[in-house]
């Protein structure tokens, strides 16, 4: 996979955010207004897709 710079980004209402490229997107299958999961490992950050758990 080739590696894309992006910026991160402050909306109005000072939340920050990086746009996902199309491709990745598309290769995942994501959808707009799907749930993902955003973990911090270290310095790494994890986006998942979420998955809502049957309890």
């Amino acid at each position: 996979m080739n590696k894309k710079i992006r910026k991160i980004m402050k909306n109005p209402r000072s939340n920050y955010y990086v746009n996902i490229p199309k491709e990745v997107v598309r290769k995942l299958k994501w959808r707009e207004n799907q749930k993902v999961t955003v973990v911090q490992d270290g310095e790494t950050i994890i986006i998942r897709d979420w998955k809502k758990r049957s309890e």
